[in-house]
């Protein structure tokens, strides 16, 4: 036995030395590849997860962009049975309205949480908040506490926010989307809440009453002036058409416009109180003031007085305010845009108003009132005061009467009439509960 063999050692020469350092340097040049290959795995990987994540940015900000504008408009009567007189009567029964252009239309059911016909606290709440409400409550839950709603959702998000009504812009329909309270009655305490909040930016509509002390002219007993308070908020405070007009445009908007003490004129009035806006100027400037906001904009537009004028069997000023919403839509699918979000929902029916008889094809305007070719009342109600009456050998008799005769007319359970354009407006399909517009506008915010 040698050496080797005893101390069990390997003897190597220097060939087999030359031999194995090229192993050695084999082995490490094919790890160092190994290595090398994995690196450029890992970073062709990573490459490719930024890729991934820079596509879904780009494709949740430029090509599923959110809509710069959203504009709600809400209106009590418009329903079928109101919608199909005011058509006729603007332009006969082959006329089209802005609002019958829109290409997403749905009927929504409006029932309140405890009433099947809501008033208009309720009606109102279903759509800025999302949750049905108690006839009589506005903006709060069963504990009385507020809910979150659409506007401040939007503010919440960056958006510039507006509010523009035709009737006082402490009614419920409008307060609903800034105010919480059991008793939506009780105008004072709302419009303290509105002067007290975060802040709406634009602010447009009649009820100057309720931000006033008694002492000037107003109805508030707490001696506060809310309009000076709002303006020493920084809100610019106009009060006609005339500095509405001329409120610049070029800064951060925060204008409060209050036109009347009470509800605005309705649209045949203008003449009588010079320098109220209509509902459509209000609408095309308050677009102008909020587009500046880099953000977007979120605006609730109130025609308030189509229910106003139902509530009182006014059968013809009732399709003239339902055609001023018309026109005001149109105004706000001109200065928003062809991708704005656009949506004109009903909120109820308040009278339940019909045109009855069988008019020519071309009748319109004051060829549908009165007494129609069949001898009975060409516009008649289910509740209320029934506005028009005509002389007969009996005496007077109603040209619009009532069903049930009383001093107000009250709701009618029909299902509303909501239509919409741009970004989200596909939603709108088929039969649907008010409480979907709260969702597809709260998605696009």
């Amino acid at each position: 036995m040698n050496n080797a063999s005893k101390g069990h050692c390997v003897t190597i020469t220097p060939q087999g030395k030359q031999e194995l350092d090229i192993a050695r340097r084999a082995v490490g040049t094919q790890m160092f590849s190994m290595n090398k290959k994995m690196r450029n795995r890992l970073l062709a990987l990573g490459c490719l997860l930024v890729f991934l994540a820079l596509g879904a940015l780009f494709y949740i900000n430029w090509v599923v962009q959110r809509p710069f504008a959203v504009i709600v408009f809400l209106a009590d009567n418009l329903t079928p049975s109101v919608l199909t007189p005011a058509r006729n009567y603007q332009g006969g029964a082959d006329h089209r309205l802005q609002i019958e252009r829109f290409p997403n239309i749905a009927l929504v059911t409006t029932h309140a949480n405890d009433f099947a016909v809501p008033d208009a606290a309720a009606a109102a709440s279903s759509i800025a908040t999302g949750q049905k409400g108690n006839n009589g409550v506005l903006g709060v839950n069963q504990g009385k506490g507020a809910l979150p709603n659409l506007v401040e959702i939007a503010r919440q998000r960056g958006r510039a926010t507006g509010i523009v009504s035709n009737a006082s812009i402490t009614d419920a329909t409008a307060a609903a989307f800034y105010a919480g309270t059991p008793d939506p009655l009780d105008y004072p305490v709302i419009a303290r809440q509105l002067a007290e909040a975060e802040g709406v930016d634009v602010i447009m509509g009649g009820g100057a009453a309720d931000f006033l002390p008694d002492a000037q002219g107003g109805r508030r007993s707490d001696a506060r002036d809310l309009i000076q308070e709002m303006r020493e908020k920084g809100y610019d405070v106009v009060r006609s058409e005339l500095e509405l007009e001329g409120t610049p445009s070029w800064r951060t908007p925060k204008t409060l416009g209050l036109f009347s003490m009470g509800n605005l004129n309705f649209a045949d009035e203008f003449a009588v109180e010079a320098g109220q806006p209509s509902l459509s100027t209000m609408v095309r400037n308050a677009i102008r003031l909020l587009q500046y906001n880099a953000r977007g904009y979120l605006l609730i537009v109130d025609a308030g007085l189509a229910g106003k004028s139902a509530a009182q069997n006014e059968g013809e000023r009732t399709l003239r305010e339902i055609l001023a919403l018309d026109d005001a839509v149109a105004e706000a699918v001109s200065y928003a845009g062809p991708k704005a979000l656009i949506l004109v929902v009903g909120k109820r029916n308040v009278g339940g108003l019909r045109l009855n008889g069988y008019p020519f094809r071309n009748d319109k305007g004051a060829g549908l009132l009165g007494i129609n070719a069949q001898g009975a009342p060409s516009i008649t109600w289910s509740t209320g005061p029934e506005s028009g009456t005509r002389t007969s050998p009996e005496g007077p008799v109603s040209t619009e009467p009532a069903a049930s005769k009383r001093a107000a007319a009250i709701g009618v359970a029909e299902d509303a009439i909501a239509v919409g354009s741009g970004p989200g407006s596909e939603a709108l399909k088929g039969f649907q509960d008010n409480t979907e517009i709260f969702r597809i506008v709260h998605k696009e915010l």
